[in-house]
């Protein structure tokens, strides 16, 4: 699945998928979430990820959850 808002260059951080405009990996806010921790710890800890990215990225994680 394609997403505007996850890059992976195997020249950036090793290929690991990273939100758009950053260098923060994904991964990273599925950590924070399985840790109880909420999206606004999150955004706090990573600014340069940007609600509406975080946002969209959980959503397009669910719906590729429901179209497998």
């Amino acid at each position: 699945m394609k997403s505007i808002h996850i890059t992976q260059d195997p020249r950036r951080m090793s290929g690991t998928p990273c939100f758009v405009g950053s260098r923060v990996p994904v991964k990273s806010l599925f950590d924070y979430l399985d840790a109880g921790d909420s999206l606004e710890t999150f955004l706090e800890q990573f600014p340069s990820v940007s609600r509406g990215t975080a946002v969209a990225v959980l959503e397009e994680s669910q719906q590729a959850l429901r179209a497998a």
